[in-house]
């Protein structure tokens, strides 16, 4: 929930921000225009989006299990078409999981820091708009109810009486001029980071799995088999989040991931390096 705090003076910075933030917002409005879907009439199957929820943690989760299955699978598969010791892959298939999941947990850790410390700066200079200047901010808010359809004299009184209140006039102001939802559209840097590791690692077991029970030519296709049906799977899954045959969602990831272990076992066998030692 927001809270009232006294703010600081904007700085040089956030004043550069203040000056461009009107184009940004025309930009992104403009953006959003090219593709406006209208109200139609058709079926609407009502489990189709459960679970996805604001925040994208399914879809976060989908895909960080895809990544970790599609490309530990085409490392491993590299270093068996290379014709390498069993240890040599699991050392290769360990340390590729662990990279990956590292290198996941980081990326969408520091990404998930600047686009939230960018979302928290456009709250800090809208709060500062407000407190400056609450008439210039109120009129600018009934002009944008106004372009949404709502008359003149309603949209007035509208942003009157959201207005009244310093904490649900940042509210409003945030989701209809900024587009952002304060309680749940800033995201967790953390929960980000913690779950792309633990996806993208889960993920990254499964093609791993066989080689620590069988070796040879019987792991290589046990490999094969868990990861295609868990590419399967997890192709299915995506059909949750597009609304699409499960099927052929499902066979479109397998084709994917199946053709980025193929060409790296390939390569492995042309370029058929030895361990020595």
């Amino acid at each position: 929930m927001l809270t009232v705090v006294s703010l600081p003076p904007p700085s040089p910075e956030d004043e550069r921000t203040h000056r461009m933030l009107p184009e940004l917002l025309a930009t992104r409005r403009r953006l959003r225009a090219r593709k406006r879907l209208i109200p139609h009439a058709g079926p609407v199957e009502a489990e189709q989006n459960s679970g996805t929820g604001k925040t994208g943690t399914l879809r976060a989760a989908i895909f960080g299990v895809n990544d970790g299955l599609v490309s530990n699978a085409a490392l491993i598969m590299g270093f068996a078409g290379a014709d390498q010791p069993r240890t040599v892959i699991l050392l290769a298939g360990i340390a590729g999981l662990l990279a990956g999941a590292f290198s996941m947990a980081a990326g969408e850790y520091v990404s998930m820091r600047v686009q939230r410390e960018v979302l928290e700066r456009m709250l800090h200079l809208e709060a500062h708009e407000l407190g400056t200047d609450p008439d210039g901010e109120r009129v600018e808010l009934a002009g944008i109810y106004e372009r949404k359809g709502v008359p003149p004299e309603m949209a007035d009184a509208l942003a009157r009486e959201l207005s009244k209140d310093p904490v649900t006039a940042l509210d409003t102001h945030a989701r209809e001029e900024l587009g952002i939802d304060p309680d749940e559209g800033l995201g967790s840097p953390l929960g980000a980071a913690g779950s792309s590791f633990v996806t993208f690692a889960a993920g990254a077991l499964v093609p791993l799995i066989p080689f620590v029970v069988v070796e040879g030519a019987s792991a290589v296709i046990l490999s094969a088999i868990v990861t295609g049906l868990a590419l399967l799977g997890v192709g299915a899954l995506t059909a949750r989040l597009t609304g699409r045959s499960a099927l052929a969602a499902g066979f479109r990831m397998l084709a994917i991931g199946a053709s980025a272990a193929t060409v790296t076992y390939l390569i492995g066998v042309a370029l058929g390096v030895s361990v020595v030692g």
